[in-house]
């Protein structure tokens, strides 16, 4: 369904630190990212991930779309704008956690688009 919460994505200075102190709060599970940089998250409901070299970041979260460029596309045409970051949408990371882009609303508030992995 489109728009559902899909994915959330922390921020922290320290991949490894950030690791274990969320391991030991909430139990959550953590896997190698793609490439050997952050970690995805399991967690008993909502997929996660954490990266590095973003100190002090707020999450970000990321919501279901069926097709990430007619959102886009969408988004920019409702007045909200793209980030150009680089989220690795390498074909191995696509292949395993779908497509990503981080895009502002209208009135600049952030938030992410989520299109999952075929079959997901």
């Amino acid at each position: 369904m489109s728009g559902e919460l899909s994915f959330f994505e922390l921020g922290v200075a320290n991949t490894e630190q950030g690791r274990k102190f969320y391991s030991a709060l909430f139990g959550w599970e953590f896997e190698s990212g793609p490439g050997g940089s952050g970690y995805s998250i399991t967690t008993p409901n909502v997929p996660g991930g954490i990266h590095g070299g973003d100190a002090g970041a707020g999450p970000y979260v990321f919501f279901r779309v069926p097709d990430l460029d007619a959102a886009v596309e969408h988004v920019l045409a409702l007045g909200g704008t793209i980030d150009a970051v680089d989220l690795g949408e390498d074909p191995e990371s696509a292949a395993k956690f779908g497509r990503f882009k981080l895009c502002h609303d209208d009135q600049g508030s952030a938030f992410g688009l989520h299109e999952p992995p075929s079959g997901s």
